[in-house]
C-alpha cells in the first residue's frame, strides 16, 4: 500500500508522489487511507515545514479509481468512498502546513479535487484541470463543486461543473485557480521553490494565516475583523514574533522555531 504514495523531506518540505503512473494516479481508497496516514505523522514532525504534492508519470491525476468504484454493487459503497475522500481532502485542507500541488500533464475529477485541497497551485504550461463528472452522468463529489465556486467566479465554475469541460493552465491562472505556471517539465521545482519560501515562515504565523483566510470567508466582515485583532494579539506574544523583529533589525532571515 505504501507504494500508492511516496514521502521524502526535502529541506523541511515533504514532498508527496501519487505513485500509480500506471494508472495515471488514479485516487482509491488505498491512496486515501496513505494520505491521511502521512498528514497525521507530518503534522507532528517539526522538521516539515510545508507540503508538495505530486504525482509520478505523465500526469498528476485522472481522478478517482474508476475500477474501484464499478465493483461497487451499492449505493452505500460509492456514499462511503466518496465519504473517504471527502474526509482526507478536508484534512489537507485543514493542516496546519502550508501545501503546494504541483499539477503536470492533467488534474482531472478527484484529482483535480485534491489540488483544490491544497492551499496553492502550480501547474505547467499545457496542463489541464478539470472535473469531467458530467460526461459520466455524475457530479464531483470529494468537494469539487464547492471549492471551484469558492476560488472561480461562480459562472465559470458551473460551465466547468455542467460541461466537463477542463481549463488549460494559463487560463486558470488569469481566473486564479492557480498561482504560478512553469514552463513544461518546470512544475515540481516551482512548487518546491515556492514550498520553500512557505518553510521560511513562522509556524504559528503561518497556521493562523490559513485559519483567519479559510474561516473569515464564511464570517461577516466585522466578526472576521475582531477574529483577525484576535488571533495576531495571540501572535505578538511568541517567541517567533520576537525573534522576526530581531531579525529584521539585524538584517537577517528570521530563525523560528514555531513557539
Amino acid at each position: 500500500m505504501s507504494s500508492v504514495l511516496r514521502v521524502e523531506l526535502r529541506d523541511r518540505v515533504a514532498v508527496l508522489t501519487l505513485d500509480r503512473p500506471e494508472r495515471l494516479n488514479a485516487v482509491g481508497t488505498d491512496t486515501v487511507e496513505r494520505l491521511t496516514r502521512v498528514l497525521e505523522d507530518v503534522r507532528h514532525d517539526d522538521g516539515v515545514r510545508a507540503l508538495v504534492l505530486t504525482g509520478a508519470g505523465r500526469a498528476f491525476s485522472a481522478g478517482a479509481d474508476l475500477g474501484e468504484i464499478e465493483s461497487f454493487t451499492s449505493p452505500g459503497q460509492f456514499r462511503a468512498f466518496v465519504g473517504g475522500l471527502t474526509t482526507a481532502y478536508a484534512l489537507l485542507e485543514d493542516f496546519p502546513k502550508p501545501s503546494v500541488a504541483a499539477v503536470h500533464g492533467f488534474a482531472l475529477g478527484g484529482g483535480l479535487e485534491l489540488a483544490l485541497a491544497c492551499d496553492l497551485r502550480v501547474a505547467e504550461r499545457g496542463a489541464r484541470l478539470g472535473v469531467p463528472e458530467m460526461k459520466l452522468g455524475v457530479l464531483p463529489g470529494a468537494g469539487g463543486t464547492q471549492r471551484l465556486a469558492r476560488l472561480l467566479p461562480p459562472a465559470v465554475a458551473k460551465q466547468m461543473i455542467l460541461t466537463g469541460e477542463p481549463l488549460d493552465a494559463d487560463r486558470a491562472w488569469q481566473l486564479g485557480l492557480v498561482n504560478e505556471v512553469a514552463e513544461p517539465g518546470g512544475a515540481l521545482a516551482a512548487a518546491e521553490a515556492l514550498a520553500g519560501r512557505l518553510a521560511a515562515g513562522a509556524p504559528l504565523a503561518l497556521a493562523a494565516g490559513k485559519r483567519l483566510v479559510d474561516h473569515g470567508l464564511g464570517m461577516d466582515l466585522d466578526a472576521a475583523v475582531a477574529y483577525e485583532r484576535e488571533t495576531v494579539s495571540v501572535l505578538f506574544c511568541t517567541e517567533d514574533r520576537a525573534e522576526g523583529l530581531k531579525a529584521f533589525r539585524e538584517r537577517r532571515p528570521g530563525e523560528f522555531r514555531g513557539v
